[in-house]
């Protein structure tokens, strides 16, 4: 096997292993919360819906949007880096292709923080 034929072998692990990750700590996360509840219910606290809910379903940062348009601003901005890193004219074009759809997502989540209430 030639060193080439690892990259994609290596990329789609990579993959694997990061929402093999996000998928248990959602679950660790979830266990938590309901050892929380089963800790307060055993100690004699009511616990209204209200609070279940709000254990449950954590309320989202005003600045979400803000945040995940700069993250994806940023990838674009690194793949045109990589881009002119690289000598070859084409290898240019191919990137600032690539890089206009994060750019996208990120200008509209920008937009989305704009003209969302901040209440």
């Amino acid at each position: 096997m030639e060193n080439v034929e690892w990259v994609p072998i290596i990329m789609f692990l990579g993959m694997t292993v990061v929402l093999s990750m996000v998928v248990w700590f959602r679950f660790r996360s979830r266990g938590e919360v309901q050892t929380t509840i089963r800790a307060a219910l055993d100690k004699g606290h009511e616990l209204s819906p209200e609070i279940i809910d709000r254990l449950g379903h954590p309320k989202p940062s005003k600045d979400k949007d803000m945040r995940l348009g700069i993250i994806w601003l940023s990838l674009a901005v690194a793949l045109v880096m990589i881009g002119f890193a690289v000598p070859d004219p084409e290898a240019l074009r191919g990137t600032l292709a690539g890089a206009a759809f994060p750019f996208c997502i990120g200008t509209a989540y920008l937009i989305l923080h704009r003209f969302t209430d901040k209440d």
